[in-house]
């Protein structure tokens, strides 16, 4: 096992994507889980605070550590299995998704969840509950995790099975790999009905598998993964259809939403049922035009899609899409239709520019990144989305919006040009997750909570609740040494 503890060194670990930046004594780059184990039995012992680092993609902190030791998973990186037959994989937790992507469509299988950023780890894609633009049909990370092996905070293992291990109402009861049993109260609080990331996933008689997924590095480390795969898709249409209209670019993605909703009650596929529906403003478009110079400069919005088809149903699904397109008045011949794999490739790297060119403009302003990942309820986007947008607007801070708005799901970035435009940025972004809560959405869909979003979750569960997932917290990790200071106020954590 590698130990790494000089500083210029080890200065790629104590950052993430977000430009939040921390400190700690050593990294340690384990090869197996019973080296995991060795390292979380002595921190353990000693104390020693624990963070668990994935490849330094995250936008909440959660990866940073502020002292102790990293514990960088980075070395345990085999696909182990895919299963043709029964279609799964086993991997473990390092394994690149992009590169994992690839190996399953080789073997014609496919793996849906497609966070923006593919250069993540598996393993800290599962434990922020990661989702990207085919949730819209699929769902998040958590719907394909099959089981997974947990290294727990005293060093002991646990093996999680979804369908094997429920709880108790809300007890939960885990046997260890030792046969020790742990017994621990599950918070009862109720979760808004969005796509949803944001602290501890809890429901009465869950599956034990669940609690982990979206724990963010704070009641285990992940030393192995068994993952669900699907049949690959025979063909994917893919467009970019650009409006001159904001509000008609709304109103079609609502409707293709609605559209694909009723598809998947009938089951028929012979109508619109997207696997995506990605939305982009003005501004973000202005952003990319230097990069993507065939963007229409008359284009107020654009809504990016993509469904699945085969050939017998493409002439029929291409007359709904283009019938829809006209209805709400899209900028049919200069809209972007794929015509082959490599097009469709360059499609969903005009959707991913967007994250990046955010994260290289914050980068060089030496700033923390200022942008929502907020969903609400279908029913109060379109308010929630103007609401949000007029009022950064007003402040005349620039911006771009942008996101998953098939989930209802806002990307609002700011771009402040200096410390001032930061502080007020940050007042703005307040604003703008509250607002959320008060409409029964989530202020994380995807991102998770990290250090940068915990005192917000005080204000989205109410301190009840928070101290309800300390004490859960406490019961896996008495010594309160792993991901100390992800999703929960240290302070908090303390006092429990």
């Amino acid at each position: 096992m590698i130990i790494k503890s000089d500083q210029d060194q080890i200065q790629s670990y104590l950052s993430d994507a977000a430009n939040y930046r921390g400190y700690c004594d050593a990294v340690y780059f384990p090869e197996s889980e019973s080296e995991i184990v060795e390292i979380i039995s002595e921190a353990n012992r000693l104390g020693t605070p624990v963070t668990i680092a994935g490849n330094g993609t995250g936008l909440t902190g959660a990866r940073v550590p502020e002292g102790g030791i990293v514990l960088s998973t980075e070395k345990m990186n085999r696909i182990i299995e895919i299963n043709l037959k029964e279609k799964y994989a086993i991997v473990q937790p390092a394994v690149l998704v992009k590169e994992f992507k690839q190996v399953v469509e080789n073997n014609n299988l496919f793996y849906p969840p497609d966070p923006t950023e593919q250069n993540c780890f598996i393993g800290a894609n599962i434990a922020t509950n990661a989702s990207g633009a085919k949730t819209f049909k699929y769902g998040p990370t958590r719907s394909f995790v099959l089981a997974l092996n947990v290294v727990l905070p005293n060093g002991e293992t646990v093996k999680l099975e979804r369908g094997r291990q429920k709880t108790d109402n809300y007890r939960l009861n885990l046997i260890t790999e030792n046969g020790n049993k742990i017994v621990c109260q599950i918070p009862d609080y109720e979760m808004p009905q969005t796509k949803h990331a944001a602290g501890y996933f809890c429901k009465k008689n869950m599956d034990a598998v669940d609690l982990f997924i979206g724990s963010e590095g704070t009641l285990g480390v992940i030393s192995g993964i068994k993952l669900k795969l699907l049949d690959k898709p025979q063909h994917i249409l893919s467009s970019v259809v650009f409006f001159d209209v904001e509000q008609n670019a709304l109103n079609f993605l609502y409707n293709a939403r609605n559209l694909s909703l009723a598809e998947r009650k009938k089951i028929t596929g012979k109508s619109i049922d997207a696997l995506a529906l990605e939305f982009f403003d003005k501004n973000a478009l202005s952003f990319l035009i230097e990069d993507f110079p065939r963007i229409p400069t008359k284009a107020e919005a654009a809504v990016w899609f993509e469904q699945e088809y085969v050939e017998s149903n493409f002439d029929f699904l291409m007359n709904e899409w283009t019938d829809l397109i006209d209805e709400f008045k899209g900028d049919e011949n200069n809209s972007w239709f794929a015509s082959n794999e490599k097009e469709r490739e360059n499609f969903k790297d005009f959707r991913h520019a967007v994250s990046w060119k955010v994260s290289e403009y914050i980068a060089q302003k030496n700033l923390l990144k200022v942008g929502t990942d907020t969903a609400v309820p279908h029913r109060y986007f379109d308010e929630f989305y103007h609401y949000s947008k007029n009022l950064v607007r007003e402040s005349t801070i620039e911006f771009v919006s942008y996101g998953h708005f098939g989930n209802s799901h806002l990307h609002l970035n700011m771009l402040p040009k200096n410390e001032v435009e930061y502080k007020k940025a940050k007042r703005l972004y307040e604003k703008i997750l509250t607002k959320a809560v008060e409409l029964k959405g989530t202020i994380s869909a995807e991102h998770g909570i990290g250090k940068l979003k915990r005192n917000y979750l005080l204000k989205m569960y109410g301190k009840e609740n928070i101290i309800k997932m300390a004490k859960l917290k406490k019961c896996l990790d008495p010594n309160l040494i792993l991901g100390l200071g992800n999703i929960i106020e240290p302070s908090i954590m303390k006092n429990i």
